[in-house]
């Protein structure tokens, strides 16, 4: 028969939401387990910290503020936080003044993370956003490419019959801008072979790319390397990635054309989610610059075709991009504020079967 005695801090400890409790200076008095897998701390050790050295947020502690003043419940959605080891996350948390005589002054705070959800959303909306495309394009694709054909077999036979050569310098134009034509429908359809699989040393994609860019980008644009050499390799179509990486470092260099850093990072993730699959271990390949930034209203369409955000570009590269990762089983993220933009590559490793 279930134990009915469970003490209350039993109960708290069951709960995958995160608990703490704080006196009147926002010191910890009690945190449950959930809140020491969050902030990687022991109650022991997190005791008379204040909350705010392990969860950093101006936002969070202004209103922990409000609720000791006014001895109010507050409530933050969406709430940006640094922890103390460095990694940003996204929390929603309730605050609530607790009444009890020998806890007055006292605050629960309650913390449910959400980044990893909203992660989640907004893949789910990548992919649905690219599936609508790409059977769209398929569709156009079908209607433009067959009177290109037309177009370009009836400039071929027109040149033929043609006597004077300066004439046939029409018939070029004609059949180049056909092909012109046929070769962008055929970019914005994507690749149409299957990843031809080996194995593939990331580092060494990511070397390889660096070495392209850097012969073409201002002498001002340094490169920052972090790689973890621990990272093992992958199965994979090795020109493939190289392509993918190669959109992605050659978009930074655009943009920092009077100088500045492209930062390459990887590192490896344990029981990461991808596309509602769990993966045992997902490898994480960040490409950071220093530049302006995405402009805000195309950061939920930069994974599209024929959007861009330069003036030159053709808007392929990264849904060409994107559609390749997709054929790791993997995707790409990216995150961008004025100073500072990250594409972070997903991919699990194959033959790492979904966690269970």
């Amino acid at each position: 028969m279930m134990n009915m005695h469970l003490k209350r801090s039993d109960l708290l400890d069951i709960l995958t939401c995160s608990i703490l409790v704080l006196d009147s200076r926002l010191h910890i008095v009690y945190m449950n387990q959930s809140a020491e897998m969050l902030l990687g701390q022991s109650q022991q050790r997190a005791t008379g910290l204040h909350v705010g050295q392990l969860l950093r947020s101006e936002n969070m502690l202004e209103s922990l503020q409000v609720a000791l003043r006014q001895c109010d419940p507050q409530s933050i959605r969406e709430c940006p936080v640094e922890l103390t080891y460095g990694e940003q996350i996204i929390i929603d948390c309730v605050i609530t003044p607790l009444s009890q005589h020998d806890m007055k002054s006292h605050l629960l705070l309650e913390v449910y993370r959400i980044d990893r959800k909203l992660r989640i959303v907004r893949e789910e909306q990548v992919i649905l956003q690219q599936q609508a495309v790409h059977e769209l394009v398929r569709g156009i694709a079908h209607e433009i490419k067959n009177p290109l054909g037309g177009l370009r077999g009836a400039a071929q036979l027109l040149e033929g019959e043609l006597e004077n050569p300066e004439l046939k310098e029409y018939t070029q134009i004609i059949i180049s801008e056909a092909d012109r034509l046929k070769h962008l429908v055929d970019g914005m359809l994507g690749p149409s072979h299957l990843p031809h699989t080996e194995t593939v040393n990331i580092h060494e994609v990511l070397e390889h790319v660096r070495h392209l860019v850097s012969s073409d980008v201002s002498a001002n644009v340094h490169f920052l390397l972090d790689y973890d050499p621990s990272l093992p390799e992958l199965q994979g179509d090795r020109n493939q990635l190289v392509q993918v990486v190669l959109n992605i470092v050659s978009n930074a260099a655009r943009v920092l054309d009077t100088g500045g850093i492209i930062e390459l990072r990887t590192r490896i993730l344990r029981q990461f989610t991808i596309q509602q699959i769990r993966y045992r271990h997902v490898i994480k390949i960040e490409i950071c610059d220093n530049g302006p930034g995405v402009p805000e209203h195309l950061q939920d369409k930069l994974f599209l075709p024929m959007v861009s955000g330069h003036p030159e570009g053709s808007g392929l590269g990264l849904a060409i991009a994107q559609s390749l990762v997709r054929r790791h089983n993997g995707l790409i993220h990216c995150e961008s504020v004025p100073g500072r933009t990250c594409f972070s590559i997903l991919i699990p490793l194959e033959k790492d079967n979904a966690a269970n």
